[in-house]
């Protein structure tokens, strides 16, 4: 419950972003280029709640819309992540044999490949070409972190795959993509469920992480972007803990949302940690 109310908090958050902004409560970030203000890294005050960053712009408004934008990428990027490696690993865990073998050695390769450097040059040879977007950085994210779930998947799968379910179907001449459907993919759900929750705060750790190298697209506010700046703007050198400190909590609670909700989720759908 912990969890969930964190996350409901977070998401009402980026919901009320556009609301507050047409009454004139916060201001968009995005309208804001280049620093025409005098206020630049000024400290919280009544008219700036956050206080300012190095371009003046509001910090609190940059909160919520960069709520909005860090969900989206963590949302979508689990969404990959999960597809690639559920899929994997369903299909190595069914098969078996050579086709068990050929993905499973795949999924060594990506497990091996240091992630940041791989991650630089997705990044640097997906289209646009040199051009940082959100988009980029969803399908970066997406198609290195997807190994992990593919191991954990495939292992559930071949140890139901071993019970006397599936095999009265194989006896019955069930065939491999009718005992994927009907077998394997309902009694790992649970457990691939569990896993999109976890996914998610990975992404938006992930998304922060690159923004900090400058690959994130710097028209889209998100916490890592705005962490960014204030590493490259004199945020820590200046001492300015209102630009540093507001994204970097709003980074640690939604992960720790998500893995309460995981482990809490892990509890429910798994009959083996049920409690009773």
């Amino acid at each position: 419950m912990t969890g969930l109310m964190i996350l409901l908090a977070f998401i009402l958050i980026a919901t009320l972003a556009a609301p507050l902004y047409m009454v004139g409560l916060i201001q968009n970030p995005n309208e804001v280029t280049e620093s025409t203000s005098p206020d630049t890294l000024q400290p919280p005050t009544l008219s700036h709640l956050l206080g300012t960053d190095d371009r003046g712009r509001d910090v609190l408004s940059e909160i919520f819309y960069g709520t909005g934008n860090s969900l989206i990428v963590g949302f979508a990027a689990a969404i990959i992540t999960i597809v690639l490696g559920a899929s994997v690993g369903l299909v190595a865990g069914a098969y078996g044999r050579g086709m068990d073998e050929l993905m499973m050695r795949v999924t060594d390769i990506f497990l091996v490949i240091p992630w940041l450097p791989f991650a630089v040059i997705l990044a640097a040879l997906l289209p646009p070409e040199n051009e940082p977007s959100m988009f980029k950085i969803i399908i970066v994210i997406g198609i290195t972190s997807w190994p992990a779930t593919a191991r954990v998947v495939r292992s559930q799968v071949l140890s139901i795959r071993e019970r006397a379910f599936v095999e009265r179907a194989v006896a019955v001449g069930a065939g491999r993509a009718h005992i994927m459907r009907t077998h394997l993919l309902p009694n790992v759900f649970p457990l691939v469920f569990a896993s999109a929750i976890l996914s998610v705060s990975a992404a938006i750790l992930a998304e922060a992480f690159l923004s900090f190298f400058g690959l994130s697209d710097p028209t889209k506010i998100t916490w890592g972007l705005m962490l960014y700046n204030a590493y490259n703007h004199g945020g820590f050198a200046n001492g300015a803990w209102w630009f540093v400190g507001p994204p970097g909590i709003c980074i640690i609670l939604v992960v720790l949302g998500f893995t309460f909700m995981s482990y809490s989720l892990d509890d429910i759908l798994n009959p083996k940690l049920r409690r009773r």
